[in-house]
């Protein structure tokens, strides 16, 4: 098959590319290369795969003789109050608009990337697709908004598209800016790490190699919207003593204030992806812990 994957030097993105290409498929990586985090850091993610350095929101983009397009190109992180919600805004909704205008126009099916963060704080714990969608912060509402557009395209002009909602997915090469990555380079390097909050927020976290099996299982039979969330659920403070006794090292903490839109729990009601698709996650949290510090090891060590 002849896939396009968005956001192929990204953290999920890349390694979907890779494994899309080593179970033999034809991959077309398409990424803008933004400055979110840095460029480097995305060409180290890259290195192997050949990335087309193209804008979604300003480049011409055409998907003919395509068997499906993965989208996972957006800009990340709840931390989107201010001025940068222009940023959001742009480089979620307007970029997934021009995805789905030449997915219609090609007839090619989409599997796009959105977000537990549409939950907000849910009602119930484990959160399945139907819960009310309450989103608190701007981020989570550009995600809302890329859902709201799959639709549309689809009801108006018959896009087939899947839409994934992933639940704190963490691994080798995850964004500096989250939490896993701090910790283990503060490790690593004997730094700093801030703690948000009373670090009692507790997350379901998936890790990078499931996400991508599931990804790759809604391309091939998905239909409509799915969880995408690991089995452990974990609070900060415990990772944090997982992470210590994996490295033998004592992490130095620093409290700060809670950040604005961060929720105080998620966790993924999956019965819908294992029903319809047979997906499960598979990756204990601490062997996808391990996994990590030994990535980030090495690359503190290379540089």
């Amino acid at each position: 098959m002849r896939y396009v994957v968005t956001g192929a030097a990204g953290f999920i993105g890349s390694h979907l590319a890779e494994t899309l290409q080593a179970q033999g498929h034809d991959v077309v990586c398409i990424d803008a290369f933004t400055e979110y985090y840095s460029v480097e850091r995305k060409e180290d993610n890259a290195r192997g795969l050949d990335v087309q350095r193209l804008d979604l929101t300003r480049d011409d983009v055409a998907f003919t003789r395509c068997d499906g397009v993965f989208h996972l190109a957006g800009r990340p992180g709840v931390r989107s109050f201010g001025t940068v919600f222009d940023e959001y805004v742009r480089d979620n909704l307007l970029a997934t608009q021009r995805v789905l205008e030449a997915a219609a126009a090609a007839g090619t099916r989409v599997v796009l990337a959105s977000s537990s963060s549409v939950y907000g704080d849910a009602e119930a714990y484990p959160t399945a697709e139907d819960a009310p969608l309450r989103p608190i912060s701007p981020y989570g509402i550009t995600k809302l908004g890329v859902e709201h557009l799959a639709r549309a395209y689809k009801l108006g002009f018959g896009v087939d598209s899947v839409i994934l909602r992933y639940f704190t997915v963490y691994g080798p090469r995850q964004r500096p800016d989250m939490a896993f990555t701090r910790m283990v380079e503060a490790l690593a390097t004997r730094g700093t790490y801030d703690v948000y909050g009373d670090g009692l927020q507790s997350r379901s976290f998936t890790y990078v190699g499931d996400a991508v099996e599931a990804t790759i299982a809604a391309m091939a039979a998905g239909r409509g919207t799915y969880n995408v969330g690991g089995g452990d659920e974990a609070a900060m403070i415990d990772v944090v003593a997982m992470l210590e006794r994996i490295s033998g090292r004592s992490l130095d903490i620093r409290r700060s204030a809670a950040a604005a839109g961060d929720v105080r729990r998620t966790k993924a009601d999956v019965s819908r992806i294992a029903a319809d698709l047979h997906w499960a996650p598979t990756t204990r949290l601490e062997d996808g812990l391990r996994a990590q510090w030994e990535w980030a090891s090495a690359m503190v060590g290379a540089r």
